[in-house]
C-alpha cells in the first residue's frame, strides 16, 4: 500500500513539474528588440538542407549593430553561349547575393543560391548561364572521393608491406567492415559473382556511409546534405538500374517478356507490369535514401529552432537533449541506409542472374 502511494506521489510530482515547465516557457519569453526580425524556421531549414555556393561558418555583430556572415567561399564557374565564354571567380564577390558581379561582357547576380544574368540595374533577369560551380555538395563529393582513395590505397599498401600478418591501424578498422559487406551483404545475393561486383558495392557502401556521416558534422567541412539531394540519390539509382539490367541473362529477360507457364493473353499485361517493376525498384532506392536523410536533418534543425521560436531559455535543455538523442539515432541511420542501399542493389543484381543467385 505504501509502495503504491509512493508511485502515485512520484507521478504527481513529475506531472506538476512538466506543467510548471511548460507554463514557465510560455510566460517568460526572452525580450525582443523592436527592429529584430521574426525567426523564419522555413528559411533556416531549407537553407540547411539545400545546396549553397559558400560554406556559412557563423555571424558576427558589428559596432553599428548590423550582422556580417563569415563564410568559406567556393569557386563559381559559369559558361556563356552568346558569345561563348567561361567566367570563373569566387562566390565571395556576390557578397551573399547583395552585389552583382561583372565579368567581361556579362553581369551576374545571385538570388536564392541561383545565379542569373543581371540587367543594367543589377536586377536578376529570367535567363541563367550554365552553372558548373563547385557548390557545397560538390565540394563534399570531391572530399569524400579523396578520403575513400586515401583509405583504400593505404589499406592496400598495408597488405603489401605486411603480408600474412595481423592488420593494425586503418587496416584493422577497414578489414572487418569490408568482410561484413562481402560475406553478409554481397555473397548471399551474388554467390559466385561476388568478386565481380564487390568493388562497386564496396564503393557504394562507403560512399553513402561517409557522406551521411559528413552531414552530421555541424562545422566545416561537414554539415552538407549530399545524400539528401535528390540528384545524388537519382544518380546512384540509375547506376544500380544500368548495372542490374546489363547484368541480366536470357532467363531474366525471358521471365520479364515471356514468363513460362503463363497463359498467352496475360503475357502482354505481365510484361508491362514487369517493365514497370524494373523502374520502380531503383526509384524506391532513390526515394528511401533521400527521404530518410532529409527527414533526419529537418528534425534536428526543427528541435534546435524551438529555442528561437519560444524565445525562452527554459526550452533549451529539453531541445538540446532531444537533439543529442536524434544525433545518436542519426549515427545509426547513416550506417543503416548505406547497408540497405547496398544490400538491395546486390539483391537486384543477383535476381538478374538466376543461375548464379544461390551458387
Amino acid at each position: 500500500m505504501e509502495l503504491k502511494m509512493t508511485k502515485k506521489k512520484i507521478i504527481a510530482v513529475c506531472v506538476a513539474f512538466l506543467f510548471s515547465f511548460i507554463s514557465f516557457a510560455q510566460e517568460t519569453p526572452a525580450p525582443q528588440q523592436a527592429n529584430e526580425p521574426e525567426f523564419d524556421i522555413n528559411k533556416t531549414i531549407f537553407s540547411h538542407i539545400g545546396d549553397n555556393h559558400d560554406w556559412h561558418m557563423f555571424d558576427i555583430t558589428r559596432k553599428d549593430g548590423s550582422e556580417h556572415a563569415i563564410s568559406f567561399p567556393l569557386p563559381i564557374i559559369l559558361v556563356n553561349s552568346n558569345p561563348f565564354s567561361i567566367d570563373a571567380f569566387m562566390s565571395s564577390e556576390f557578397e551573399h547575393g547583395h552585389k552583382p558581379v561583372t565579368k567581361g561582357e556579362h553581369t551576374y547576380t545571385m538570388k536564392d543560391q541561383i545565379i542569373y544574368y543581371a540587367d543594367a540595374n543589377g536586377n536578376a533577369t529570367d535567363q541563367k548561364p550554365l552553372d558548373f560551380s563547385i557548390t557545397k555538395n560538390v565540394f563534399t563529393l570531391l572530399l569524400v572521393a579523396i578520403i575513400m582513395l586515401l583509405m583504400f590505397i593505404g589499406c592496400a599498401r598495408a597488405y603489401k608491406r605486411r603480408p600474412g600478418q595481423a592488420p593494425k591501424g586503418l587496416q584493422a578498422w577497414l578489414e572487418p567492415v569490408i568482410l561484413f559487406v562481402k560475406d553478409d551483404i554481397v555473397a548471399p545475393n551474388l554467390g559466385k559473382h561476388t568478386d565481380k561486383y564487390l568493388p562497386y558495392l564496396l564503393t557504394l557502401f562507403f560512399f553513402i556511409w561517409i557522406t551521411n556521416m559528413m552531414g552530421l558534422i555541424p562545422f566545416f567541412p561537414g554539415g552538407s546534405n549530399v545524400t539528401g539531394n535528390i540528384a545524388v540519390t537519382f544518380t546512384l539509382a540509375v547506376m544500380t538500374l544500368l548495372i542490374t539490367n546489363f547484368s541480366g541473362n536470357k532467363e531474366y529477360w525471358r521471365d520479364i517478356f515471356a514468363m513460362p507457364g503463363l497463359p498467352w493473353p496475360l503475357i502482354p499485361i505481365m510484361a508491362i507490369v514487369e517493365v514497370i517493376g524494373i523502374l520502380t525498384k531503383p526509384f524506391a532506392l532513390m526515394i528511401r535514401l533521400f527521404a530518410n536523410i532529409t527527414a533526419g536533418h529537418i528534425i534536428v534543425i526543427s528541435l534546435v529552432s524551438l529555442i528561437f521560436i519560444f524565445q525562452s531559455l527554459a526550452v533549451a535543455p529539453v531541445s538540446i537533449l532531444f537533439v543529442l538523442f536524434m544525433d545518436v539515432l542519426e549515427l545509426l541511420v547513416a550506417a543503416l541506409q548505406a547497408y540497405i542501399f547496398t544490400m538491395l542493389t546486390s539483391l537486384f543484381i543477383g535476381l538478374a542472374m538466376p543461375e548464379g543467385h544461390h551458387a
